[in-house]
């Protein structure tokens, strides 16, 4: 039975290898699928139209990577003119490089990859798995660990083996994801040397940093960022990379987690964010009932890899590399922006998500998406101001939690004498007087938010300025109804110094005369560098 069983899969294997070496294989090493329910499963376009540099950029691009000095801002400038431009395929790896500061990172480590990779081999040998066969080693991985977990104890046997409960559940999950990375690369589709040789550097790059940093550890869409990686560095090379990505809090510090909370937190940031910037767009979906968690959080933990057009993936990490977390916030923007139109059009949730999640190849090809990403501006103070947003919402509601749990546990007599005498409802001036003050109290925390982030020491030194001849001047006439706060403003920002802070975004909406603009809808509030619409 068990010849059998190896000849049918050497036959099957012998199978894949013959119909794998038959596929063509574009620039890029995606296979080009020739029937149509393979190329919809897969959603992949095979015509590329990044641009070509001509043979001296390409040379003032190597002169410029010769001498690369990470600190110094006109390296950085001179880079990011040839991002625009479009970085050439055969040097993107060493833009990588020098972006990621991989060498020095390397050399200031004192972790070993290839100590840590033998270390790893050991359990490999006790559970007889290779590392070369992992994808055919599931079986036998989730047997043993459903013995193990049974009773959530060590394997005991004669002779000690070196693994445990956590190693083989790391195993079998990173051999799980291994099987749906890129399946239509060739450095990891079927059964050929190549593929096998890529799954191979692929499962030992993330055991490597699981154990590198076991705070993080491996979590879902991890193994599409090491595939991206390992497609144009050397294993240890792409090591380094996914450890700077994961590590440096200016990347993807803040969406790797073991329990995936950081990137709901971002996930809860954008969703903001997309209030602020498309009030209308934002309504719509959530009518639908589409929520920002079920198409932004695959975008984020994958870095967009599930575009159908690879050299615009290529171009968006040059990006993400460039500027760090706040160009993913910016790719998700303009994806959102480019397929608004298509959006406002559906009203059902089986053609929004899909919509989102199998982005159209007219929007993301790159003629029509690079453009358009270098268009759209994203400051940091918004997303500093959504994020602290998100930190205020999240501790009021805990502190309200905290607050029905004590007034639960209360004394049911307690209860009733205070229910008892609140019997009548509470006049309508009540109400009223409750309303504005939960107004205030919002717009109390974005003013100073808005001051904390808009205002500079210069500009707050101009500001108190024109404060002060302001109330020199006698009192003027008040502005027309709804154009500026009357009694709703902050005690922290005058209304002098609000009428003349500085435009940070060039999108800002105001009339001839500087006052804000009520273009917006009334439930958003505006705070993009003037004033902050009324509640």
């Amino acid at each position: 039975m068990r010849k059998r069983s190896s000849s049918n899969a050497s036959r099957r294997s012998s199978t894949n290898r013959r119909r794998s070496e038959k596929l063509r294989f574009d620039e890029f090493g995606f296979a080009v699928l020739t029937k149509r329910k393979d190329q919809k499963l897969h959603h992949r376009c095979h015509e590329y139209s990044y641009p070509q540099l001509s043979s001296l950029r390409v040379k003032e691009l190597c002169e410029l990577l010769s001498y690369w000095n990470g600190a110094s801002f006109i390296c950085k400038s001179q880079i990011e003119r040839f991002i625009r431009m479009g970085i050439p395929p055969s040097l993107r790896g060493r833009v990588w490089k020098c972006l990621l500061s991989i060498d020095s990172l390397k050399e200031s480590s004192d972790f070993n990859y290839q100590k840590c990779l033998s270390e790893v081999r050991g359990p490999l040998v006790d559970l007889g798995v290779s590392e070369y066969g992992i994808l055919s080693a599931i079986a036998t991985l989730s047997d043993t660990q459903n013995d193990l977990g049974l009773n959530h104890q060590q394997p005991s046997s004669c002779s000690d083996p070196c693994y445990s409960a956590d190693d083989i559940t790391l195993f079998r999950q990173i051999a799980l994801d291994l099987q749906r990375s890129f399946p239509t690369h060739r450095s990891l589709m079927g059964e050929s040397p190549e593929a096998i040789e890529g799954q191979a550097k692929l499962f030992r790059v993330l055991i490597a940093y699981a154990k590198y940093n076991p705070q993080v550890g491996y979590s879902q869409g991890m193994s599409y960022i090491a595939a991206v990686l390992l497609m144009q560095l050397g294993e240890e090379e792409a090591f380094w990379a996914l450890t700077a990505l994961l590590d440096k809090p200016r990347y993807l510090a803040e969406l790797f987690d073991l329990n995936l909370t950081k990137v709901q937190h971002q996930v809860k940031v954008f969703d903001q964010f997309l209030k602020h910037r498309k009030p209308k767009l934002s309504q719509h979906m959530e009518s639908v009932g589409v929520l920002s968690v079920h198409f932004v959080m695959p975008w984020f933990l994958t870095l967009f890899t599930s575009l159908p057009c690879w050299d615009s993936v290529l171009a968006v990490w040059d990006l993400i590399f460039l500027h760090g977390l706040s160009a993913v916030f910016r790719i998700a923007l303009t994806i959102i922006e480019l397929l608004e139109p298509q959006l406002m059009d559906l009203h059902d949730e089986g053609a929004v998500l899909p919509l989102l999640l199998r982005v159209p190849v007219d929007v993301a090809q790159y003629t029509v998406l690079i453009p358009a990403l270098w268009d759209t501006e994203v400051q940091d103070w918004e997303l500093k101001c959504m994020n602290s947003l998100v930190m205020d919402e999240s501790h009021h509601g805990s502190k309200a939690e905290q607050c029905e749990k004590e007034q639960d546990s209360l004394p049911s007599q307690i209860r009733g004498g205070k229910e008892e005498g609140n019997v009548s409802a509470p006049a309508e001036g009540e109400k009223n007087t409750e309303k504005v003050a939960g107004a205030k109290s919002v717009l109390t925390r974005v003013m100073r938010l808005a001051q904390r982030y808009l205002l500079d020491p210069m500009g707050r030194q101009r500001a108190e300025d024109r404060s002060s001849q302001t109330q020199a001047k006698p009192r003027q006439r008040s502005p027309a109804p709804g154009r500026v706060f009357r009694g709703r403003t902050s005690t922290s920002l005058t209304q002098a110094q609000l009428l003349h802070l500085p435009c940070v975004s060039p999108t800002f909406r105001s009339d001839p005369r500087g006052r804000a603009s009520r273009e917006a809808e009334p439930t958003s509030w505006w705070c993009r560098g003037v004033v902050v619409m009324s509640l």
